[in-house]
């Protein structure tokens, strides 16, 4: 029950933060608020987890994509045939892919283990940089 009690208490703390930062979207490990990629999965883990029926890996998936993959903007028709978007976009897919598969069974419903999350998510971004190398 304490547990349980701080990690309440430590995910209204980051909520707030990331009310009052204006939310997240990760860009290459940095949000847009200047939020880690560490501070994302983390909080955005605890919330799922305190929620029935979310499991652990079902948390896992979800917070990955809402950290990795950020919103796509669309602010001109050629967005879609603009090629450093487009390569940009193939990397955080490939990226996400990655981490789905190797690193969404890192985290446990008492430890998101945020840590070597982003140690995990870094292996992938390098692997796909050599694939899929940004602009």
């Amino acid at each position: 029950m304490e547990i349980m009690r701080r990690n309440l208490a430590i995910a209204i703390v980051i909520m707030m933060a990331m009310v009052s930062n204006g939310g997240w979207i990760l860009v290459e490990g940095q949000t847009g608020s200047g939020t880690t990629f560490r501070d994302c999965y983390g909080g955005c883990f605890i919330f799922c987890v305190i929620k029935p029926p979310h499991s652990a890996f079902d948390c896992s998936l979800d917070c990955l994509r809402d950290c990795l993959l950020p919103s796509i903007p669309h602010n001109s028709p050629d967005h879609l045939h603009d090629d450093s978007n487009n390569n940009i976009n193939t990397h955080r897919f490939c990226n996400f892919g990655c981490a789905s598969s190797l690193c969404s069974n890192i985290s446990t419903r008492q430890k998101p283990q945020e840590k070597k999350v982003e140690s995990c998510v870094g292996s992938c971004s390098k692997t796909c940089n050599k694939t899929y190398p940004l602009p």
